[in-house]
């Protein structure tokens, strides 16, 4: 796999995720194997009873999903068509969370209008709590599934996404 990004050239949650930037996420791994990244949880991501929100943990995994997509169908347009999320335990305020997405599968192809063939991409993403004095030592605490329609056509207006993404990724 040839790195097209410097060593010190870290991926920036502004450039690449609004959202994700709003809650404080920092990219580690963008390339079409694995995104992945981590969270501190502050009060901007949790619920009012100080744990982290399950739509967080949704916006989390969408986005990482769409990003791996995006990079794996050669920055074509990708779209997510389902997504489906398991939170099986909690993480606290104060919590660091690490996620992490993988390809699962293409899953088909369909024709919505020829010549133009849409990808079903599916993408893994799981989200664990790491403990603070271990960083290997980590708790899964959410698990989802993402299906996406990928090899699309990118509009004018967001061409800029593309040369962004490709700043960072790694192919």
């Amino acid at each position: 796999m040839e790195d097209h990004q410097s060593s010190s050239l870290k991926p920036k949650a502004a450039d690449l995720d609004l959202p994700l930037h709003t809650f404080g996420f920092e990219f580690k791994d963008v390339s079409s194997d694995k995104v992945s990244g981590h969270l501190q949880v502050t009060e901007k991501c949790c619920q009012p009873f100080s744990v982290l929100h399950g739509g967080v943990s949704a916006v989390i995994a969408e986005a990482l999903a769409s990003i791996g997509a995006h990079v794996a169908c050669g920055y074509k347009r990708v779209a997510g068509i389902q997504l489906s999320i398991n939170h099986l335990k909690s993480a606290m305020l104060g919590d660091l969370i690490y996620a992490e997405a993988t390809p699962l599968s293409v899953a088909k192809t369909i024709q919505e209008s020829a010549p133009l063939y849409i990808l079903l991409k599916v993408w893994d993403v799981k989200i664990w709590k790491i403990e603070p004095s271990n960083s290997q030592n980590r708790s899964l605490i959410a698990y989802s599934r993402v299906t996406l329609k990928s090899n699309m056509p990118v509009p004018d207006y967001a061409k800029e996404a593309a040369n962004m993404l490709k700043k960072y990724a790694k192919l």
